[in-house]
């Protein structure tokens, strides 16, 4: 009856319940402007305006209004939005058709809808082993890696 603990929250402090969410997530809003360094340990959704550097250990969305131009360092990236900069992606990056990149890719994995706008310097997958380059024309090329790996560079 009073006093019994079995159905109070076991994350109960001083009458305010406390709850942890794993999925919890970042957010810059459409209007908003951020200068400088942003670091975040989950994933980040921009639909505002970064000028500077990004580092997450999750996923970074950069939503159709959202503009970065720095450097963004992350596991995986959807860019519907613009970016310029560098972009070192871990694991893939999804470009979607109303996306505009502009700069150094690297990553391990590439999604690349058509529509978008994908002016880069493109390195994909493992950067070591021999690899011979095959041109198309002055300006693309398809290296071939001695591991049975493509990777597609655009300047």
């Amino acid at each position: 009856m009073f006093g019994n603990s079995k159905n109070e929250p076991k994350n109960k402090t001083n009458g305010i319940i406390t709850t942890a969410s794993t999925t919890s997530s970042n957010s810059l809003v459409q209007g908003t402007n951020i200068e400088g360094n942003v670091q975040a340990d989950k994933d980040i959704r921009i639909d505002g305006t970064l000028r500077g550097t990004l580092n997450c250990k999750g996923k970074v969305i950069i939503g159709p209004t959202g503009y970065i131009t720095g450097d963004i360092t992350c596991e995986n990236a959807v860019i519907e939005g613009r970016f310029e900069g560098v972009l070192i992606v871990g694991d893939v990056l999804h470009v979607k058709e109303t996306a505009k990149i502009d700069g150094e890719v690297f990553t391990q994995k590439l999604v690349v809808q058509p529509g978008s706008i994908f002016n880069v310097k493109c390195k994909m997958g493992a950067q070591n082993g021999t690899s011979r380059k095959v041109n198309l024309d002055e300006e693309e090329g398809v290296e071939l890696s001695a591991l049975g790996k493509a990777k597609v560079t655009m300047s």
